[in-house]
Formats: structure tokens, sequence, C-alpha cells
């Protein structure tokens, strides 16, 4: 298998950062990754194993969002560098600096260490939360040319996140004088199937369907893509010239969550034993809101449908993601053979 070079991945215990390193090893690349402590590194192996046979070809470096420790180590010599590590917004923390300070420093930090170790080209995993109109909009299709505003009232702590993260990124590099470029990708809802039964948060979608957990489907709807996808889109734009200074959406098409439901059940047979069959009222959904912050977080888009367009990553990098169907099914199958469901 030829070599493709060195790819720092950051995060590399998280969902897309799982997923970035089995297909940059299954593309030939050597891989290095960050994880916070190297005491999680043989689970985290295991579950790459479990996906492609690593061979000698990655290592794990301890890195942290909020210390300089260990970046320069991980960056120096390296070709390329996803940063995908970002702090977790599930549920919303009570103080949104507890999420905005370590992604914005994060990844001024990370691209502090390319810069010094010589990598080429940084590609940062955002999100659709970083390029939503304003909530007052009228339900429509969004492109890269939007940016969240984060001091809108309503906007959430992992929205302020991204958007402020991504914009500290992109001032960066521009005050950096040619020294690095950078492209981001920004995901809609990722599903797909997971590595281990230690998954992303996006996946609870899902796993709450299979288990029961909500009293009812709500009306809730999201675009959604394969975290195999939302992988491929970053090497693509890792690999592509044309690439840098864009930003490029990953999305597939709209689906309600009684969509979900419905395919749960009608392909998984008992499996979906427990998927609802009812919808669940809004007032409802607000209520037990009240004593669930998971759920706190998204009831402000009950019966929204606000959609995101991929057109460009289709345009420049050639990008297509894949069935809905195929990615919901593959997320719950796996959910049921890691036995946490």
């Amino acid at each position: 298998m030829a070599d493709g070079g060195t790819v720092l991945v950051s995060g590399g215990s998280g969902y897309i950062g799982g997923w970035c390193i089995v297909t940059l090893l299954q593309r030939g690349y050597t891989v290095r990754t960050t994880i916070r402590d190297l005491s999680r590194e043989a689970a985290v192996r295991g579950a790459i194993a479990g996906a492609v046979d690593p061979e000698d070809r990655l290592t794990f470096y301890a890195a942290n969002l909020t210390s300089d420790a260990g970046w320069d180590a991980a960056a120096d010599g390296a070709d390329y560098m996803l940063h995908v590590a970002s702090p977790l917004g599930v549920p919303e923390p009570r103080d949104p600096y507890d999420l905005i300070i370590p992604a914005r420093d994060g990844a001024v930090r990370a691209l502090k260490a390319a810069v010094k170790g010589g990598v080429k080209h940084v590609v940062m995993t955002s999100s659709v939360a970083a390029a939503s109109p304003p909530g007052g909009t009228s339900d429509g299709k969004t492109d890269e040319t939007v940016w969240t505003n984060p001091d809108e009232p309503g906007v959430g702590a992992y929205s302020r996140s991204k958007v402020i993260a991504e914009r500290a990124a992109w001032d960066f590099v521009a005050a950096s004088g040619g020294a690095i470029t950078l492209a981001t990708v920004n995901p809609a809802l990722v599903l797909g199937p997971v590595l281990s039964a230690d998954f992303s948060d996006s996946v609870q979608v899902i796993q709450r369907l299979l288990s029961g957990k909500v009293p009812g489907v709500p009306r809730l709807g999201f675009n959604i893509v394969d975290a195999r996808d939302v992988a491929d889109l970053h090497i693509r734009a890792m690999t592509t010239p044309e690439a840098a200074g864009e930003r490029f959406i990953a999305a597939g098409d709209f689906a309600w969550m009684a969509d979900m439901a419905t395919l749960l059940r009608a392909r998984l047979g008992e499996a979906a034993a427990k998927v609802p069959t009812g919808k669940a009222p809004d007032f409802l959904l607000r209520l037990v809101a009240l004593f669930d912050r998971d759920l706190k977080s998204v009831t402000p888009s009950l019966g929204r449908r606000r959609e995101f367009s991929s057109a460009k990553a289709a345009r420049i990098l050639d990008w297509r993601p894949r069935p809905i169907d195929e990615t919901i099914l593959d997320c719950a199958r796996s959910l049921i053979a890691a036995r946490v469901v």
C-alpha cells in the first residue's frame, strides 16, 4: 500500500476522529492522534482495530485543548492535520464558557503547533451549528456563506463554541502570513456505525429511539450525514488544493424523527420493539426538558425544518453522501451489536 504521508488527527477517541483515523489507515496514511489521557490508548486502538488493522502506522500522543503540553511533539514533521477535537455539547453547560474557551483556545493551540511543526494544510471540524441563520428566519436551505451570530438571544453554548472557535481559526490563519492553509468541514447530525460502546452525543438520537427513552416521537428533524462520509470529506478537503480557504457543509437528506422511527420498526423487527409509535406533543417535550438537560438544547428546534446544502462539497470535492436509510440502519445495528440499547 502506498504511503500517503503522515496525518495528525486530534481527538482520536471521538466519533468523527475515530472514523478519520480508520479511513486514513485504509488509504495508506501514517496516522498520529491526540487523546487527553494515554491510559485510553488501548481502548481507542482496540476500537480502530475493529475496522482496520493499524499495523505500525498509528501513534498516540497526550494533548489537551486547554494546555500547550504535547501539541508540538504531535505535530512536528506531520504533513497534514485534521483538527477534530472539540469539547462535548450535551448536556448544555450552565456556563457557556466551559465549552467556548477550550474550543476556541484549542483550535488556536492546534494551529500554532501545526505552523511550528511544518504542517502543510489543516482541516478543522466545525459544525452546521456555526452556519445557521437567525432563529427567526423562515425554514429554508442554508449554505456555507451563512455564519451563526453567537450573540443572538437563544443561541446555545454549543453553537456559540463552534462559531467562535471557527472564527478564531480563520483569524489565526489570516494573520499567519501564508504559513499555513485551512479548510473547515461543517457536519450536520452525524450518525452511522459506532466503533465501540463509547460513542458520540449525536448517536443518542437513534439510541433513545431504540431504547424507548423518549415518551413518543418528537417533532424534531435533521439533515443526516454518515460518520464515514464525514471522514471522507475531511480527507478530500485535505488533499484537494482548491479546498484551501473554504468551508464545506457535510449534510445528506433531511428526515424527521418520525421517519427514522418508521424505518427502524420496518427494517429491524423485534430489535426495534421499543421504538415509540406515538407522537410526543411539543408541550410534553418542553416539560420533560425542565428535568433533562440533554433535551433542553433541542426544544427550540421543535417543528423546524432547516436544511443545509452540500452542493459546494459536491462541486469542488466531488463528494456524495450515502443514502440516509443506510446510515440510520447501520447506526442502529452497531448500537445493538455493542449492547448499548
